[in-house]
């Protein structure tokens, strides 16, 4: 009995042993196997996102006529594409949409001033850590004062940039404070300088580039336990020749102290020549030809496939009324951020591999959106059109497609060309949740402008007088419109 006892033993422990060693050898088979590099390489192009509102690290300037984002963080991007072999190329999106964006492979790495938490070290890789910052608390100077120790912060309300190491130690070090998480940091800016906030936290770097440009603000003396963060380029998981070649750069750029090199010049570019219409003006011009294009796109489409939607619901047979019904109400009751988030994400994990464009992604989504909303505008249209119209052409012997055709959709458009006029006055202005993606639409040109002019009001006080400009001069035509077709009544 104790000898087979022994025997048991002995095979459980080879076993193990067999286990633990074919666990090893797999994974220095998935690491001999990875070709992250060698795909990037393959590919021609470093695609990196980052969030272009954060000078110095990075922002927009117009150099030379010509929109381009700069920072030193940019110029690290490029030392390692260089390195690499391949071209630059940057994906501009919100700080809370980078890792989504990672995950689901629409970017290589992320260069946008990262530490690397715990929390993130679950989901991806992070390279070897090139920059170390002290988090700083951004005041008016009215309350230098007031606000001089994490304990001083009860009841105050607290700005922090979503999903960003600042919102955590704001959360975990100023006791009692009312944490308010925004995506865009020239937004807590101004809401700091309207005495909506009373602080924002931000990296040492930042808050010196903003209070440079703000007389009324100035960094406090509030020191955190947990304040000294260090930054750091992310990865997906396993990708360990991109890793392996981006600690390589790194270690380059720090024993030949390129890195002082790049902060000065970032520091250079962050100083503007000219007035704001001179400087930005291009990116407006840009951004309202985007937003005209997407939104003529997501009506079009809309209209077409809303007209099929429409007929499929009005329709006799219960199989093309069910999926008709359950689109307009899915579409109906979901909000449109989420939609675009659906198509721009979701089709690289239903269809692996497959990787949409964030301008098709966007225009896909306004006119399915748009598609569900119209479909109901032309079924009221068409059950608007009295029932004798159809009865008299069947008894001419039109067949039902035909008179739905030459009669009554001719009519219904008549009837519901105000509603899907506002339809379209209703797309332009929601084309602006495209810019969550990073499509350079007027919106997206507009918090471009911000964080390159360090200015958070007047960049969207001339989006804001734009978008009235495109609404009003199309109501006036679709009144002119209406009046012509009147005419013929």
């Amino acid at each position: 009995m104790s000898k087979n006892r022994i025997n048991l033993k002995f095979i459980i422990t080879i076993l193990l042993v067999a286990v633990f060693f074919s666990c090893n050898t797999s994974s220095v088979f998935a690491a001999d196997k990875d070709s992250s590099l060698a795909d990037i390489q393959k590919r021609g192009k470093l695609v990196v996102g980052l969030s272009a509102d954060y000078p110095p690290y990075e922002f927009h300037k117009t150099i030379k006529g010509k929109d381009t984002v700069v920072g030193f963080d940019i110029s690290i991007a490029q030392k390692i594409a260089d390195d690499m072999g391949v071209d630059l190329y940057i994906s501009q999106m919100d700080f809370d949409s980078l890792l989504p964006a990672l995950k689901t492979n629409k970017i290589d790495v992320i260069v946008s001033g990262m530490s690397p938490t715990p929390e993130r070290l679950k989901e991806v890789d992070f390279s070897d850590p090139y920059m170390t910052v002290q988090q700083k608390v951004v005041i008016r100077k009215e309350d230098k004062d007031k606000f001089r120790a994490v304990t001083d912060f009860d009841g105050a309300n607290v700005g922090a940039q979503k999903q960003s190491t600042q919102e955590a130690l704001a959360q975990d070090e100023l006791r009692g404070a009312n944490v308010k998480s925004l995506s865009k940091v020239t937004t807590l800016m101004l809401e700091l300088q309207q005495k909506k906030l009373d602080a924002v936290v931000l990296e040492g770097p930042v808050a010196e580039a903003y209070i440079s440009q703000y007389n009324d603000l100035m960094i406090s003396d509030v020191a955190f336990v947990n304040g000294t963060k260090q930054t750091a380029i992310a990865m997906n998981k396993g990708t360990t020749s991109l890793q392996k070649s981006i600690n390589t750069s790194l270690k380059e750029i720090r024993e030949k102290g390129l890195l002082k090199q790049y902060q000065d010049e970032a520091s250079k570019a962050m100083f503007q020549e000219g007035n704001f219409f001179t400087q930005y003006g291009s990116y407006y011009v840009k951004g309202t030809l985007y937003t005209i294009g997407i939104a003529a796109i997501g009506v079009f489409f809309g209209a077409v496939i809303g007209a099929l939607i429409a007929l499929m619901k009005l329709a006799r047979t219960r199989w093309l009324r069910w999926p008709a019904n359950c689109y307009i109400e899915f579409v109906r009751g979901t909000p449109l951020l989420v939609q675009i988030f659906l198509v721009y994400f979701g089709t690289t994990v239903v269809f692996s591999g497959f990787n949409l464009p964030a301008i098709i992604a966007g225009c896909i989504a306004l006119s399915l959106n748009s598609a569900a909303y119209v479909a109901e505008i032309i079924r009221a249209g068409i059950m608007a059109v009295d029932k004798g119209q159809e009865e008299a052409a069947r008894s001419l012997g039109m067949t039902k497609s035909a008179s739905m055709r030459y009669i009554i959709l001719p009519q219904a458009i008549k009837n519901i060309l105000p509603a899907l006029g506002n339809e379209f006055i209703t797309v332009i202005k929601e084309s602006s949740m495209v810019s969550i993606i990073g499509i350079g639409e007027l919106m997206f040109m507009s918090g471009v402008v911000a964080g390159a002019s360090l200015n958070a009001f007047l960049p969207y006080a001339v989006a804001a007088v734009i978008y009235f400009i495109l609404t009003f001069g199309l109501s006036r035509l679709l009144g002119v419109a209406e009046r012509r077709m009147r005419t013929s009544d």
